[in-house]
């Protein structure tokens, strides 16, 4: 192959990337709001180490989250009032229903994350997963789900009525994101790895090394959190905050959201949404255009 077609296949795969994204144009929120904050939380507990065979340290990690991290991040929620987003895999549901009821039974909202933390490549597997995720949610909590944060195939979410997933990060405000034949969107609430507690205080994550890692301390993470938070309420953005109940359900963890949360309450206009509620509120005021 040449150094011409090499290129000129990049550029036509930029261009099919391109148009798979739709932006909001103008996009602004209701008068006296300024920023929208939606705190998520990973509820991965130990299925994602199994996924990944991690040792058993790790899986004893999971299990924390599951036992004590998840309900100290439902405290700090309830106690500013703020309405986070669990997105569970459907398998913890037959782990700890008991966190996803008391979640929901103080206001928030449960998602999906996949029916084991992962997404199967063959079509008829991958919806049957897509299925009973949320037929087990539910079951547990008497609502169906209507968010993911997945990479589950668009026209089987909307077919299960989903309307929003909340995966990829091609920008700082929510966009519509089409699938590759350019048939179906769905509303995209965006996250990125800096704002992702998972980045700063887990060895060994996803794989790598002890030494390409360090346990950042929550006062460093604090202060990068609250630059990203003061630059997008200047420019009346977004921001999505991913938490994870293994991870930031440590003690002094927890005591660091605490002050964070306290410094955003401080600024006026500041809402604290569940995802599904700030999908909607983006669906009803800037639709999607469609795609011919």
């Amino acid at each position: 192959m040449s150094l011409t077609t090499e290129i000129s296949d990049l550029t036509r795969t930029a261009q099919c990337y391109v148009e798979r994204h739709e932006f909001i144009q103008d996009f602004h929120y209701p008068e006296g709001t300024k920023i929208a904050v939606n705190f998520t939380c990973d509820f991965d507990a130990m299925l994602l180490r199994r996924v990944l065979n991690e040792p058993a340290g790790q899986l004893a990690q999971g299990e924390f989250g599951g036992r004590v991290g998840i309900w100290r991040l439902l405290e700090l929620f309830n106690h500013h009032r703020v309405t986070a987003t669990i997105f569970t895999p459907g398998r913890i549901c037959e782990l700890y229903p008991d966190s996803l009821k008391a979640a929901f039974a103080a206001g928030h909202e449960i998602a999906d994350h996949m029916w084991e933390h992962q997404v199967p490549r063959d079509r008829e597997v991958e919806y049957d997963h897509i299925v009973k995720s949320a037929n087990a949610i539910e079951a547990t909590v008497g609502k169906r789900p209507v968010g993911t944060r997945s990479g589950h195939s668009k026209d089987f979410l909307i077919q299960e009525g989903f309307i929003y997933d909340s995966h990829s990060s091609a920008s700082h405000l929510p966009y519509y994101q089409y699938d590759r034949e350019g048939e179906h969107c769905l509303m995209n609430l965006p996250f990125h790895l800096a704002i992702d507690d998972a980045m700063y205080y887990s060895f060994a994550w996803l794989g790598s090394k002890n030494a390409a890692q360090r346990i950042t301390e929550p006062g460093r993470v604090e202060e990068m959190w609250w630059q990203a938070f003061e630059k997008a309420y200047r420019e009346n953005g977004y921001l999505n905050i991913c938490l994870h109940p293994f991870v930031s359900g440590r003690a002094l963890r927890i005591e660091m959201l605490d002050r964070l949360i306290g410094r955003m309450k401080q600024y006026a206009g500041v809402w604290f949404p569940s995802c599904e509620e700030m999908a909607r509120y983006c669906i009803e005021h800037f639709p999607a255009t469609g795609r011919d």
